[in-house]
């Protein structure tokens, strides 16, 4: 099997909190390992968005993006994603032209249309209930108030953000004509086809969802309509990685993990210490579910985690690796991050 080093690795951090621990921590840590991540060559560093839990501080998204940004210099911060059926499509171009003021060149906009959270923040967030069926025309009109002119938005009218031109009524500022590349994600065949639809690049988030992956890649590529935003199809996969020096102890790691979407099964996800034997936790129907959510997962030592991925690169063709590598040491974590980016760039 052919090495792959040419295709670039990148970050997707959750702020996790750990049980006991309080979300101070949780984004000290986040700033701590984007420090990190620059420093061991990853591309991009995104921060997802998840509300009303416990296990989870990256609520404020763009927030923690600011801070993120501001403590680097080099790598790429951004969302993987804005749940874009929670905010006013204005609010966010507003939020992100920002951002890419502050940090020209460096700040990434993932789009997704899940909620998030439980049906009850749901509410809270959105005050009147959107389903998340406007989806692309939410990502249209998102995309409007950042063109440079309302006649450069997807559907090329403008319409819905003004008359068009000097004269549009409504104005994203910063934002208008500010470099904010958007990213579609996704975890079924809805958004690659839409990122397909609008020659956009795609994220498929089989770090949790993986049943679907192979199907959306192949719609998405075969699909793909060129734009002024992306020539050819560009696509991503999500998927987790526990790296450690010895195998017993990436499995250990790996439990924690394990344990989250265990606890998130029986009603309230908590992220907690690893344990000898997983096993002892759950019941065959639960370790099922689990193990189909984290079917993407490679676990071991550098070269066992390596090959894997390779594995995964040839299988999907994906033209980059969105990393999750979550631990409750979070030494761990970070020599996780340092083991799996200095094997990958090592040369055959």
């Amino acid at each position: 099997m052919p090495r792959s080093p040419s295709v670039p690795l990148s970050v997707l951090d959750l702020a996790p909190i750990r049980t006991g621990h309080g979300p101070a921590e949780a984004l000290r840590h986040t700033v701590e390992l984007a420090r990190a991540a620059e420093a061991s060559g990853y591309r991009r560093f995104w921060i997802s968005e998840h509300h009303n839990t416990r296990a989870m501080a990256s609520s404020a998204t763009a927030i923690i993006i600011g801070q993120v940004a501001a403590a680097t210099e080099r790598i790429s911060v951004g969302a993987g994603g804005i749940m874009l059926p929670n905010h006013a499509p204005y609010v966010v171009a507003e939020q992100f032209g920002t951002l890419a003021t502050y940090h020209p060149g460096r700040i990434d906009l993932g789009l997704g249309r899940a909620p998030g959270t439980d049906p009850w923040t749901t509410r809270a967030l959105r005050r009147q209930h959107q389903s998340g069926a406007d989806f692309p025309e939410q990502v249209a009109e998102l995309r409007g108030y950042l063109a440079a002119d309302a006649t450069d938005a997807a559907d090329g009218s403008g319409g819905a953000y003004g008359s068009g031109g000097a004269d549009r009524k409504v104005r994203a500022i910063p934002g208008e004509g500010v470099d904010v590349p958007v990213y579609v994600l996704g975890s079924s065949t809805f958004g690659a086809a839409l990122a397909a639809r609008e020659g956009l690049p795609f994220v498929f988030a089989s770090h949790f969802a993986p049943q679907q992956l192979d199907e959306a890649l192949d719609l998405y590529r075969s699909a793909f309509r060129p734009s002024a935003a992306l020539a050819e199809p560009y696509a991503v996969v999500a998927a987790n990685a526990v790296v450690a020096d010895t195998a017993t102890e990436a499995v250990r790691i790996f439990s924690s993990l394990q344990q989250k979407f265990l606890t998130h099964l029986r009603g309230e996800m908590r992220f907690l210490p690893p344990v000898d034997d997983i096993d002892a936790l759950w019941n065959r129907e639960e370790a099922g579910v689990v193990d189909a959510m984290l079917a993407e997962s490679y676990v071991g030592t550098p070269g066992t985690v390596r090959h894997g991925l390779e594995s995964l690169v040839a299988r999907t063709g994906a033209d980059e690796l969105m990393i999750l590598s979550e631990a409750w040491d979070f030494d761990a974590r970070l020599r996780s991050y340092e083991l799996l980016a200095t094997t990958w760039n090592e040369r055959p």
